[in-house]
């Protein structure tokens, strides 16, 4: 059942930047989820809870896109980023198979989609995708679908490493877009003229940070199956892995690098290394990405462990617990927003999104305390939620498209989705 809670009690530690964000943030009563004072949440949703329509709610709940429903509210399609190891190991709850929606029956991982009332309340929910692996995050489309994005490179009875279409309305194309890549894809946003943004997060090499240029560019459902251009960034400048920018405000002049092979077979070339071959720039976990009110893409790079890192392939040139990018495509540059040192409270940023109110939202996923943490565009960071229950960490953050009301997953064991209200038109990124 769902709970509501408001943010009333004793001021948590860590304060707003002045001039930005909402104010300190209270300790929840309830010991789940601390907020500014004036906000509240609902809980719902969780992982084995009942569908509408039979079966349970799946677990590690992640990416999110949040849709107009009319006069009903929102629509949310969730993201599930399971494997099989996870059920046969950890005991989650898997993606139950829905016919007509299933791309390979061996898998686990898909989509659900939730219809949520203007109040946030729990409407429906039920499966909207399935037979997919590793439902990390993805992106919302031009034309008002998710994008749910596949983080692995595993074979089962069919290739996985896809994106995947899916339809709010009327819900998921099992069919596979293969332009878009086979790789261990992360996000994915769009730019005004149509072209995509990818990040990869991988390793042994780092991933990279892809642009898509469909062939039949805004053209509505389906039409990224048409084809089109994979190029990776490179950051000019860059010898090394991104972890070797250090200093905020540098701006660098990026150029985009052919991938030859978009849809390697298990035992070929994968794409990062054909990129980073002609001179992409590797990224230590390229993880959120989205479009900025002002056609700037934001892009997170989560964190670099440095040239002191225990494992090998997590060597980098340099130590940061992460960093926030923020990519201008008229002008061809990237400027690095904000770095979270080592030495720094955050850590670990990983799903974004950009509020209609003035600033971006970042989930993080770090060691100890996790966070929801607004951004400015000049770079200032301030808190706007904290786990107050546990160390699990957010995901899938997304403002309902009339902006009221904040959708977050926390992903731990029971996975479960909020939706946030509250005044947010009274501060954030205004100054």
């Amino acid at each position: 059942m769902a709970r509501v809670i408001s943010s009333r009690s004793t001021a948590h530690a860590q304060p707003a930047i002045a001039g930005t964000g909402y104010g300190a943030l209270v300790s929840d009563p309830a010991g789940l989820l601390d907020l500014p004072a004036g906000f509240s949440y609902r809980v719902f949703s969780r992982e084995g809870d009942a569908l509408s329509k039979g079966g349970l709610v799946p677990a590690s709940h992640d990416g999110m896109g949040a849709f107009s429903a009319s006069f009903f509210g929102s629509f949310l399609v969730r993201n599930h980023e399971l494997n099989v190891d996870d059920i046969a190991e950890d005991g989650l709850t898997p993606v139950a198979h829905v016919a007509g929606r299933d791309y390979d029956p061996e898998a686990v991982g898909g989509t659900s989609t939730l219809l949520v009332s203007p109040q946030g309340r729990l409407i429906s929910h039920k499966i909207s995708l399935s037979g997919t692996l590793d439902n990390c995050a993805g992106g919302c489309t031009p034309w008002n679908t998710w994008l749910t994005c596949e983080e692995t490179f595993e074979t089962l009875g069919k290739k996985h490493g896809y994106i995947f279409e899916v339809d709010p309305w009327r819900g998921g194309d099992p069919r596979p877009i293969v332009a878009l890549g086979r790789f261990e894809h992360e996000a994915i946003s769009f730019g005004r003229d149509g072209r995509a943004y990818l990040t990869e997060d991988a390793g042994d090499p780092f991933g990279c940070v892809y642009r898509f240029t469909p062939t039949r560019p805004l053209a509505g459902p389906g039409s990224l199956h048409a084809g089109g251009t994979l190029q990776a960034m490179a950051f000019d400048g860059v010898d090394t892995d991104l972890s070797s920018v250090q200093q905020t405000g540098t701006v660098l002049p990026v150029r985009w690098v052919d991938v030859p092979n978009v849809d390697p077979n298990d035992d070929e070339t994968p794409t990062r290394e054909q990129a980073i071959g002609k001179g992409a720039t590797p990224i230590h976990k390229a993880e959120g990405t989205w479009r900025g009110v002002d056609g700037a893409i934001w892009l997170v790079s989560s964190y670099a462990d440095g040239p002191d890192a225990e494992e090998a392939e997590d060597v980098t040139d340099a130590l940061h617990k992460g960093q926030i990018w923020r990519y201008d495509p008229r002008g061809e540059t990237a400027e690095l927003v904000v770095q979270f040192g080592a030495d720094t409270l955050y850590d670990g940023p990983d799903n974004l999104t950009v509020s209609p109110h003035g600033y971006a939202l970042v989930c993080t996923d770090g060691e100890d305390d996790n966070w929801l943490l607004g951004i400015t565009p000049g770079g200032e960071v301030f808190p706007f939620a904290r786990n107050a229950a546990t160390d699990d960490e957010f995901a899938g953050a997304v403002f309902s498209p009339d902006g009221r009301t904040l959708f977050v997953n926390i992903q731990g064991a029971p996975a479960f989705t909020l939706a946030i209200r509250g005044p947010f038109a009274a501060g954030g990124g205004r100054r």
